[in-house]
């Protein structure tokens, strides 16, 4: 059973309540998928990943400057990194690699972490398109989703997805996330301001967890 963490009970004293911390395993149908924190030798897997999936990231993801080539060269990564290490250690961001049978598959982030009456943060999360449909992704989701609710005492979770990727709404509602409303002109994708989907989960509706409602559903189990 997950155990949920009221305001008063996960460490208020800590910076980053809820990371480091290594997440899983969950067997799925593509393999064993865990969840632990990005390092700096993940850059070279993180790079052959990107520049290969180009067609499959890209339209997906929000426009920014320079070249796809440039912002996912190898030498892009430690600097992403370590911003991303520096936002998680101010306790405003939890950035993870997801693993598929111990190879790096793909990243999650949960992001914009607030703390204090509200206790949100928003997760988004790509992985490589050898793991696409093969239940990689929602295992993720789901452990990342847990954990956020038990140890990193948060109390909701957002994320937002453009209404053509049919991949990642299958995902959101494969772990019992629920649509809120449209967001118009949202995001700026792919050179355009693009419309998105808002979905949310709150720890009053996990029951026994997310990857406790994957397991009975017959869509994984623990490894």
């Amino acid at each position: 059973m997950a155990q949920r963490v009221q305001g008063s009970t996960y460490d208020m004293e800590s910076r980053h309540p809820g990371w480091p911390a290594r997440l899983g395993g969950l067997a799925v149908p593509a393999g064993v998928v865990e969840v632990r924190p990005v390092r700096l030798r993940d850059g070279r897997d993180w790079s052959r990943v990107r520049l290969r999936d180009r067609g499959h990231l890209e339209k997906w993801e929000p426009t920014a400057p320079g070249t796809w080539t440039d912002r996912n060269a190898f030498w892009s990564w430690p600097p992403q990194w370590a911003a991303l290490r520096s936002l998680a250690r101010r306790g405003q961001c939890m950035p993870f690699t997801i693993t598929l049978d111990g190879e790096f598959a793909g990243q999650i982030t949960v992001g914009n972490v607030i703390r204090g009456s509200l206790r949100s943060a928003w997760v988004g999360y790509w992985v490589s398109s050898s793991a696409v449909g093969g239940g990689v992704a929602t295992a993720a989701v789901a452990l990342v989703a847990d954990h956020v609710f038990t140890l990193a005492g948060l109390h909701r979770l957002e994320a937002t997805v453009r209404p053509e990727n049919q991949a990642s709404l299958r995902v959101l509602a494969k772990v019992g996330f629920r649509q809120e409303g449209l967001f118009q002109r949202y995001l700026d994708v792919a050179g355009d301001w693009r419309d998105h989907l808002c979905f949310a989960v709150t720890v009053e509706e996990i029951g026994d967890g997310l990857a406790a409602r994957l397991i009975a559903a017959g869509r994984a189990s623990r490894v």
